[in-house]
């Protein structure tokens, strides 16, 4: 187990943090902790504290190396440049700064050929939208300015959005998106505690249908 009862200048998350983020229970964290696959600290309280650099790096690992489920997920494109030269487009429209790290980071390890754009709210993600017109469109639902129902439902008004594939990212549970039905139809949802199992999924099989 890495784990020095000492401050760390690194960004820290919690036990419980660690394990919402990667969908996990907080004894198998722990766990994981004590077989040195995180590091871990001690505050002068006595909470422990696990270092978010070696969650990304854990989940950067297991990105790279997780082999697909055949009856789910298509092999990932070998190129990913249209027929006009230039790279795939990706804008993810998001307001936290750390799912923005992290789907960063998942795509620059699975997709490293993949234009990437980053937005944090709803309006300058419509901007950024039209701008770009991206190939792919993950959208969160609470945005600030403009949530993220509103936002799917201003760009499918829009006829360049029909060359855009769209996934939702999102914190709520199943039983809370009723009131964003009218935007969601057809749509594949990540829920953000699973995101890194299942948004390569949805990605891969979103490439492979261009």
């Amino acid at each position: 187990m890495i784990e020095r009862e000492q401050t760390d200048a690194d960004a820290a998350l919690s036990t419980r943090d660690v394990a919402e983020l990667l969908g996990m229970a907080v004894r198998s964290v722990q766990l994981m902790v004590d077989r040195g696959e995180l590091s871990a600290w001690r505050t002068p309280g006595g909470h422990r504290r696990i270092s978010r650099a070696s969650v990304d790096a854990w989940l950067a690992q297991r990105a790279g190396s997780a082999p697909a489920a055949p009856s789910q997920v298509a092999p990932a494109p070998a190129s990913l440049t249209p027929a006009g030269g230039r790279p795939l487009r990706l804008l993810y429209i998001e307001d936290s700064r750390h799912f923005q790290n992290l789907v960063s980071l998942l795509l620059r390890q699975r997709y490293p050929q993949l234009e990437v754009h980053l937005a944090d709210d709803g309006f300058a993600g419509l901007a950024l939208a039209g701008q770009l017109q991206p190939e792919l469109l993950l959208v969160d639902l609470l945005l600030p300015g403009l949530d993220g129902a509103t936002l799917i439902t201003s760009l499918r008004s829009q006829p360049a959005f029909a060359a855009s594939r769209l996934i939702v990212v999102t914190s709520l549970e199943a039983s809370d998106l009723a009131p964003y039905a009218f935007a969601l139809q057809g749509v594949p949802v990540v829920h953000k505690p699973q995101l890194v199992q299942q948004l390569p999924p949805l990605l891969d099989a979103a490439l492979a249908g261009r």
